[in-house]
């Protein structure tokens, strides 16, 4: 189920704050509010598919979203967790290319769409935004080939150790023993095509993880409570 909700002014937005818009103008801000749409999303509907073009620009206000690539055996390669804050389908926009990639809602989410003349229009207007824009893309292209790197050089123990690690520290809570929860609605399947494996091969991993004394296991919840150790295994220091 998707539905229009009331706009929610960019200049009040806390989102804003963690964003590429954190330093637009307020004059700027009024403009895109006027001219952007939100809409509430339920987990599991898709926002884009992969080969359709852009029609705009999409900022999550709340919730969670993964991005993701099909392969030819029909299954998900997820490249991307999107939260609150972030933008997507920006580089596509910008390179009138169709998507590289589909994405999906993974929690209830409340999703701003800004028409593509008026993101188009702030970003000639605003030099100091294109060098930000600019800046996340070379960013974003960095992860994309350190993952390259990564799925043809580490072990899956090793590329799950690392995932565990960056995932407490975009999604981490803490909890009162002062250890981590992921705080995210991540499937089991969700989380072996982040690390490209096997359903099988990641709750066998998570198992030993958990012999080990690296993480605790509460239904899906995964809490870290040996960040070192999962850092050795890892290589992170490396």
């Amino acid at each position: 189920m998707t539905k229009n909700i009331e706009n929610l002014p960019c200049e009040f937005c806390q989102s804003r704050k963690r964003s590429l818009f954190s330093e637009v103008s307020e004059e700027n801000l009024c403009r895109l509010s006027a001219e952007k749409n939100c809409v509430f999303h339920k987990k599991g509907q898709t926002l884009f598919y992969e080969g359709t073009r852009p029609m705009g620009l999409f900022c999550i206000y709340e919730g969670a979203v993964k991005v993701y690539k099909s392969t030819s055996n029909g299954r998900e390669q997820i490249i991307r967790l999107a939260k609150a804050g972030d933008f997507l389908g920006y580089r596509a926009l910008l390179g009138e290319e169709h998507y590289a990639a589909s994405a999906t809602i993974l929690e209830d989410a409340k999703v701003c769409f800004i028409p593509k003349d008026t993101f188009m229009r702030l970003l000639e207007e605003d030099h100091k935004l294109y060098q930000r824009l600019m800046k996340e893309v070379c960013h974003e292209l960095g992860i994309m080939e350190e993952k390259v790197t990564e799925l043809s050089q580490k072990s899956v123990r090793e590329r799950l150790a690392h995932t565990l690690l960056m995932l407490i520290e975009s999604y981490g809570v803490e909890d009162r023993d002062h250890t981590k929860s992921i705080d995210i609605a991540l499937s089991r399947e969700d989380l072996a095509s982040i690390i490209g494996t096997a359903t099988e091969t990641l709750i066998r991993l998570l198992s030993e993880f958990k012999s080990d004394g690296y993480i605790k296991l509460e239904g899906k919840k995964i809490r870290v409570v040996n960040a070192k150790g999962l850092a050795k295994v890892s290589d992170y220091y490396a």
